[in-house]
């Protein structure tokens, strides 16, 4: 079982940096960059309703479920 963060996928769409995200949501470029690379072990829901309404998207667009 695994839950996928999708944050570099979306990022591409929406063409936006790290840096212009980080500034837009609030947290710091390491602790952004530990979730784009899958290294977190939780997110906090605030953190998800901020990359949301910054990347304009969904939870369900910015998290997948795989059973592999």
């Amino acid at each position: 079982m695994a839950i996928v963060i999708k944050l570099d996928e979306i990022m591409t769409i929406r063409k936006m940096s790290l840096n212009e995200l980080s500034e837009k949501v609030g947290i710091t470029l390491s602790n952004l960059s530990i979730i784009k690379n899958q290294k977190s072990k939780a997110i906090r829901l605030s953190t998800l309703d901020a990359l949301c309404k910054a990347l304009e998207c969904t939870p369900g667009d910015l998290i997948k479920y795989s059973e592999f």
